[in-house]
């Protein structure tokens, strides 16, 4: 019995110490050598350098003053602790009534006719619920609304949602969006900033 235990317990140990310790503690010493925005988690930092939220996780924004997010099919919106869609499929009721309602209100919000055609994003949420991002053409849409409640010219707010506008990833990977969260802090960083 011995002949067969020892050995079981020598690998147990080994692969332990090599694949629960060593392992772990390497690929941390790369990633923080390497790349230490990313491996802390991304953090978003105001001028006074608090972290303020993730570059990767959405943040609920409301005021009109704020570029708002895409909606959040979670219970608790926004919440980090409980990711994921809605589950509903596209003959789903619910979903299509949940479209309709917020297609509206957002219409009603940002004064457009009844008929105008909305960026998807701007009424459908992501898989995760927390998606950091919005499309160009639905933070042009709420230009008109952040510059009217902050009391500043169109061109300036549009100019900072510009300047928070990414790229695809190498120039084709992914689409062109805009991170809420620094468009946001981007905002607040101009003169005559929403109280």
């Amino acid at each position: 019995m011995r002949t067969y235990i020892r050995p079981a317990l020598g690998s147990m140990v080994l692969f332990t110490l090599l694949l629960g310790l060593a392992y772990p503690l390497a690929i941390t010493g790369i990633a923080q050598t390497l790349m230490p925005e990313k491996a802390n988690g991304s953090l978003v930092r105001d001028r006074s350098g608090t972290a303020v939220g993730s570059a990767l996780i959405g943040q609920n924004f409301n005021s009109p003053a704020y570029l708002h997010p895409r909606p959040s099919a979670l219970a608790a919106a926004y919440d980090a602790s409980t990711s994921g869609g809605s589950n509903l499929g596209p003959l789903s009721d619910t979903l299509a009534s949940r479209i309709a309602d917020g297609a509206a209100t957002l219409r009603t919000e940002l004064n457009l006719p009844a008929d105008y055609p909305l960026p998807a994003d701007a009424v459908t949420t992501s898989a995760s619920g927390l998606d950091p991002d919005i499309s160009p053409a639905y933070a042009l849409l709420q230009v008109p609304r952040i510059a009217a409640a902050r009391n500043l010219p169109v061109g300036k707010v549009d100019a900072a949602l510009k300047a928070a506008t990414r790229g695809p990833l190498l120039g084709f990977l992914g689409q062109t969006r805009v991170n809420v969260l620094k468009a946001n802090l981007l905002l607040d960083s101009l003169s005559g900033e929403a109280q």
